[in-house]
């Protein structure tokens, strides 16, 4: 399968799970769902401006990917405890 279909298939799920726990009013997994979509996201972007030669850019949203990926980690120990 296509690298990019699986990338917007996983972003399209990640949204309408988020959504979805929203609606629910479950705002845990709902901001734990919106956190792990923007590691994910930012991730993403973060390949395709390395790919493009955009290294500051590139390193910006590596960064980003980082301080989600932690606030994810914070977010599902805060709803585990």
């Amino acid at each position: 399968m296509n690298k990019k279909i699986i990338q917007g298939l996983a972003i399209a799920v990640l949204s309408i799970t988020s959504l979805v726990f929203l609606i629910m009013g479950n705002l845990d997994a709902a901001v734990l769902f919106m956190t792990l979509l923007f590691v994910l996201t930012n991730s993403f972007r973060y390949r395709q401006m390395k790919e493009q030669g955009m290294e500051r850019e590139a390193k910006w949203m590596l960064g980003m990917a980082t301080i989600f990926a932690v606030l994810f980690v914070v977010v599902l120990v805060m709803i585990l405890i």
